[in-house]
């Protein structure tokens, strides 16, 4: 057997530290029994995903060093490697699960599904689709069909007994099928939902080994029912553990850098990352915790991954970071400094924006020093000036944040319009907005022009900021209590995600 494994991101945002954790683990695995790594970008979510976080994910994966032999920007012989160029695969394969059976239309509308979702929240009955198309005459769905109406494709789960899985880490597992939802395969737009284009194109590419997150064991029920459905031989599973926060939480850009190319702005080197990334569920059979990519992967064996919940600690990568640094030579490390962001790529940006605010040359690196930090001193005083409560501080800082992460154009223009909205949705002005930002993102009460200033750190290393700063407070005391916050979330979803 010819193993074969992928990587399968989304590009509905910042390419994330578990993508390069997951592939770096079935990199190694593929070529340790010398076979094919292939990325295939996951886009079937047609409001979420972009062009643009695709690229991010090819740039992220390519400068942290993970290659890969099939995929979107380099071809194969399986493709086409984005799914939303393989809509009418998925579409002629779920039309051969209907005429078997093994799928139906549904006709259920989102009012009726939100009712029913209300009434089992109050019933405290579990959560999922009722099955109530599930039972309606073929005459019925061909006038309702040929009518127009509007209608998703399910998948027709057993209901009875137990999904007993496979998996090469755990052993077996079982899973009842009661808690196994009638899945929609197809949705209303034609698009396939992840469940049904991830399994056929994991068929069709001849995935072998599929090596991915634990979050996914209680959908492998809905990917082997599909396998059988189709009469094709599932791939052999294997779940690895997720990366954790310090405080055993699941990692997230909410308490920690989640981006890739965070790490690559702030300078970490990706080696370095790379082999941190190996050592958290995995430990060489020499005992040495310092390794290659090219060594992970001549020696890797899927027997010593370790299934404890890894800590993602920053303050440790940030010590095995300076390791690999102090190991340079000198003119290797300069090297590095010049491809990082000392060049003059970077200065000649830099340059038009300090030149208009100079009186003399050596004005230049303290003015710009912020643009090469990651974390900066902050004062909690300087952040809360004019404010009699610090804690609308912390709002404001929160909203920040929450606008930041959710932001799909990065370029002055748009964070400019996103600082507005904030403004006038929190009802103050724009300028003591901007007053607040540029203390948390600049260090300073002045600075460059923050929206240039913010395009060239990034959006990663900008979010940083924005976390350091609400550290910063509430190391002060300004903290928000769990009402607040929870109210503060509340009404930001209503004012801010509703409306846009």
């Amino acid at each position: 057997m010819t193993v074969r494994t992928r990587i399968a991101p989304s590009p509905t945002g910042a390419p994330h530290i578990g993508t390069a954790y997951i592939a770096l683990f079935n990199y190694a695995f593929a070529k340790k029994n010398g076979g094919q790594f292939i990325l295939r970008i996951e886009d079937t979510d047609q409001v979420r995903s972009t062009r643009a976080s695709e690229i991010a994910i090819l740039e992220a994966l390519r400068w942290i060093g993970l290659p890969w032999d099939e995929g979107p920007d380099v071809g194969g012989p399986k493709g086409p490697y984005r799914q939303s160029e393989r809509t009418e695969i998925y579409r002629q394969q779920c039309d051969t699960l209907v005429a078997t059976g093994k799928a139906y239309p549904c006709f259920c509308s989102t009012e009726r599904l939100a009712a029913l979702r209300q009434q089992q929240e109050a019933d405290k009955t579990r959560i999922g689709y009722d099955g109530l198309c599930s039972h309606l005459a073929a005459d019925e769905i061909r006038r309702r069909i040929d009518a127009g109406e509007p209608h998703v494709i399910r998948l027709r789960t057993p209901g009875q007994g137990e999904c007993v899985l496979q998996d090469r880490f755990r052993g077996e597992i079982r899973i009842p099928w009661e808690t196994i939802d009638d899945q929609i395969l197809l949705k209303a737009d034609g698009f396939p939902t992840y469940h049904l284009a991830n399994v056929v194109d994991d068929h069709l590419m001849e995935i072998s080994h599929v090596i991915r997150g634990e979050e996914w064991i209680s959908s492998t029920p809905k990917h082997l029912l599909l396998y059988e459905a189709f009469g094709w031989t599932p791939p052999v599973f294997a779940h690895l553990p997720l990366l954790r926060n310090p405080d055993k939480s699941k990692l997230s850009k909410r308490k920690n850098p989640t981006g890739i190319l965070f790490y690559r702005q702030a300078g970490y080197l990706p080696e370095a990352l790379l082999n941190f990334l190996g050592l958290m569920a995995y430990s060489p059979a020499d005992g040495n915790e310092m390794f290659d990519l090219a060594t992970m992967a001549s020696t890797f064996d899927l027997d010593r991954v370790s299934l404890g919940g890894p800590i993602f600690d920053i303050q440790k990568l940030l010590a095995f970071n300076g390791r690999y640094i102090r190991d340079l030579k000198a003119d290797a490390l300069l090297e590095r400094l010049k491809t990082w962001m000392l060049n003059d790529e970077v200065f000649s940006k830099l340059v038009p924006l300090a030149q208009p605010r100079l009186n003399e040359l050596s004005d230049f690196v303290p003015m710009i020093s912020f643009v090469f930090a990651d974390r900066l001193p902050l004062d909690a005083a300087a952040l809360t000036k004019g404010f009699e409560d610090p804690l609308r501080v912390a709002e404001l800082l929160q909203v920040v944040q929450w606008e930041v992460e959710r932001a799909a154009d990065w370029s002055v223009d748009a964070i400019k319009a996103m600082f507005l909205t904030i403004a006038e949705k929190e009802d103050i002005k724009f300028k003591t907005l901007l007053a607040i930002c540029f203390v948390a993102l600049t260090g300073n009460t002045v600075s460059l022009p923050l929206f240039d200033a913010m395009v060239l750190m990034g959006r990663d290393l900008s979010l940083r900021r924005v976390q350091y700063a609400q550290e910063t407070l509430a190391a002060a005391g300004t903290v928000l209590s769990g009402k607040a916050s929870k109210k503060l979330m509340n009404d930001y979803e209503l004012r801010y995600r509703k409306e846009s």
